[in-house]
């Protein structure tokens, strides 16, 4: 039995805390290093989709991508049933177990194929307490991970007020970013226009052992359409 909601984010937030701790935000990998990205070879994609209307029937997809061709190489797709509750700020202990659970399983199945760098559709450092999903997957597989964002996740005074708007209409093609400076003046992450066919920016975080340029210089890196092929996959 699911424990009362009142009671399940105080162990969630201490359990937050903790993992937290274990977050790098800078490059820890020699590709990262190069600017072309030589020695990246396979850049994974992971999402969770609800069926519309179904908040608990979910497909988990984990994609793998050859770097720089953006080949597929390997996909794994399963419905899986969500049961913990959803709790504002709490989103990754709903999902992450089934993430987790498609990068074990590649890694036990095909580990020639384990992804060097993962991109997740949700946020990093970009959270109400610096804890989003792509931390928190970054932290329990220990790979290097980037959260993607189709939205702004409002916190630390980061609005789409005109001013905004005003920065996102700045941005004239594909590649370029802004930072998104928080109230507390700390950078939460980037709006990046990923290319030039699309006005509509991603919201580009660090997840884990990663820094912020060079998680923006890879999704942009990525980007045939409006999202970065591992996570459109």
């Amino acid at each position: 039995e699911q424990a009362p909601l009142a009671l399940r984010p105080v162990s969630s937030r201490r359990e937050q805390a903790q993992l937290k701790a274990s977050v790098v935000e800078e490059d820890t990998e020699e590709w990262q290093k190069d600017s072309s990205f030589a020695g990246l070879e396979r850049v994974g994609g992971l999402d969770l989709s609800y069926i519309k209307g179904d908040d608990t029937s979910a497909c988990a997809s984990l994609v793998v991508l050859s770097y720089p061709a953006l080949e597929v190489l390997y996909e794994d797709c399963r419905m899986v049933a969500v049961s913990a509750p959803y709790v504002a700020g709490f989103l990754a202990f709903r999902e992450v177990p089934f993430l987790v659970e498609a990068v074990q399983r590649l890694q036990q199945e095909q580990p020639e194929l384990e992804p060097q760098v993962l991109l997740v559709d949700g946020n990093g450092l970009l959270h109400p307490r610096g804890f989003g999903v792509a931390c928190h997957l970054g932290v329990l597989t220990d790979l290097p991970c980037i959260g993607v964002a189709k939205n702004l996740l409002h916190v630390d005074g980061l609005a789409r007020d005109e001013l905004h708007k005003e920065k996102v209409r700045s941005l004239q093609q594909g590649g370029d970013s802004f930072p998104l400076t928080g109230t507390s003046g700390a950078v939460l992450g980037m709006a990046l226009r990923s290319c030039s066919s699309s006005s509509k920016p991603l919201y580009v975080s660090v997840g884990h052992r990663v820094c912020l340029q060079t998680a923006v210089r890879l999704v942009s890196s990525c980007c045939r359409h409006r999202l970065p092929e591992p996570i459109r996959q």
